[in-house]
């Protein structure tokens, strides 16, 4: 079982991902604070039920995903054309331009969930998949087509 100095110095480690996540998903600064902090409030409420610590990010950003998609059903918000993400960049890494941040943003939610997991926070295939609970083919296909999407995207700009 996770202490309370470890699980709150574990939730701060993970803080700017579960950020750019939630922005991700949500596109509004309110309703991804309110994701992150009953995210938070869930993940200490079942701390017992995580059998170890080393998967404590990919556990909690399992739970942010899930609350975000349980949010965006609950206010019938639909990604649409015209929303962009507010900023994408994160605010440790300055080398991610607005122009890639846009393009990002673009893309399907599955595919930019993957590859804002594995592009931007670094998380591993193997780590992706156990995160969205799909087969590591389906992460290796969304990385892809993430790519040649992006691709498509820069080159138009």
């Amino acid at each position: 079982m996770i202490d309370n100095n470890s699980f709150e110095m574990l939730v701060t480690a993970h803080t700017d991902t579960m950020y750019r996540i939630s922005m991700s998903m949500l596109k509004s600064e309110d309703d991804a604070q309110d994701a992150i902090h009953e995210t938070v409030l869930i993940a200490y409420q079942n701390r017992n039920k995580l059998r170890q610590e080393r998967y404590f990010g990919t556990w909690l950003i399992r739970i942010l995903i899930n609350q975000c998609n349980k949010m965006l059903k609950e206010h019938k918000r639909f990604e649409s054309l015209g929303d962009r993400l507010p900023d994408i960049t994160s605010r440790d890494n300055p080398y991610i331009s607005v122009e890639i941040g846009e393009a990002i943003d673009s893309l399907p939610e599955k595919i930019r969930l993957a590859v804002i997991l594995y592009y931007v926070e670094d998380y591993s295939i193997k780590e992706i998949k156990g995160i969205l609970h799909i087969p590591e083919g389906t992460v290796k296909s969304r990385l892809n087509k993430g790519r040649r999407l992006l691709k498509v995207f820069l080159n138009d700009q």
